[in-house]
């Protein structure tokens, strides 16, 4: 008996004949249970964003794993960790099982390839410091599937997301993250509500885990790879948001750094460049800790004495 991501619902039936807004009704409907799918699954994904920030270290990479639209989306997300996170390129990979190219072209013919997502696995030598995400709406995906046991059996870090509670996936994953999402509106098009959810998941994923590695201070992307005007002009924000220093000091402290925030921070702190650098090694490249070094950090507040001192 099919289920989960599978299931066609009798709820729509006859939808081809329905009024627009009933149809724009009942998908966003689904795309809200979607989110809300995404809510029970957030103990997984911080355990996720934890195990994987234990493993990373200097040189481990992320190992995107897919097919479909959920390949799809698992390097939508994994292509924006550079420009927002300063993630080093070379350590984020895709394995992709309609190949590296998006495209509106692009083949499904490869999903069930196994030996193919074994074998392109263990071309990338994965080690104990990579950590994997694989993602598969059904969990059954047999390239996404060998891809990921490959990667265990080399003692690498396997996240698995999908949306079926029991996705043979799973059994490969040294942590699953389910999005129990139940039936689609249009039968099997996961590009839909599982697709949101998995969107969703990759982006709290993601993003925790950098602010777990320092990428992130006071909410602000203090790690931003500033390659362009518009991402010049947000780093001098964030710099005089930091700092509380006028444009022209940020402009310059942030030229004496080669554009890099977080050492003109430490700049505009009293640091000359090479100190700045040096400090933010010394502290792991987390910015909080070097300000608290030296004596300019402020306290950080958490959401629960926010919260008391309102209701006070």
């Amino acid at each position: 008996m099919k289920k989960g991501t599978e299931t066609i619902s009798p709820r729509y039936r006859g939808l081809d004949v329905w009024k627009d807004d009933d149809i724009l009704e009942a998908m966003w409907e689904g795309q809200a249970r979607a989110i809300a799918a995404v809510r029970r699954a957030l103990p997984s994904i911080g355990w996720a964003a934890r195990s994987m920030a234990e493993r990373l270290g200097d040189a481990g990479r992320i190992i995107y794993v897919g097919a479909g639209t959920s390949g799809r989306l698992a390097a939508l997300d994994g292509a924006e960790l550079a420009p927002t996170f300063g993630w080093p390129e070379t350590r984020t990979v895709f394995l992709l099982a309609q190949g590296p190219v998006l495209s509106a072209a692009a083949s499904s013919a490869n999903e069930d390839d196994a030996p193919r997502g074994r074998s392109e696995m263990l071309a990338l030598e994965p080690g104990p410091e990579d950590a994997v995400v694989a993602v598969a709406a059904s969990g059954t995906t047999r390239y996404t599937r060998a891809a990921a046991l490959a990667a265990a059996e080399q003692g690498a870090l396997v996240i698995a997301i999908a949306n079926n509670a029991d996705a043979p996936l799973f059994q490969q994953a040294d942590v699953p993250i389910l999005l129990d999402t139940g039936a689609e509106i249009i039968g099997g098009s996961t590009r839909m509500n599982a697709g949101t959810a998995q969107k969703s998941a990759l982006n709290l994923l993601s993003s925790l885990l950098m602010v777990r590695l320092g990428h992130v201070y006071d909410g602000l992307m203090v790690n931003l790879n500033v390659s362009n005007e518009k991402l010049r002009q947000r780093a001098l924000a964030i710099l005089m948001r930091i700092t509380g220093c006028e444009r022209e000091a940020a402009a310059a402290a942030l030229d004496a750094c080669g554009g890099r925030v977080k050492p003109a921070v430490l700049v505009l702190a009293g640091l000359d460049a090479g100190d700045a650098e040096q400090a933010l090694r010394d502290s792991g490249g987390n910015l909080r800790t070097a300000l608290a070094k030296l004596g300019r950090a402020p306290k950080a507040e958490g959401r629960a004495r926010r919260s008391k001192a309102k209701l006070g």
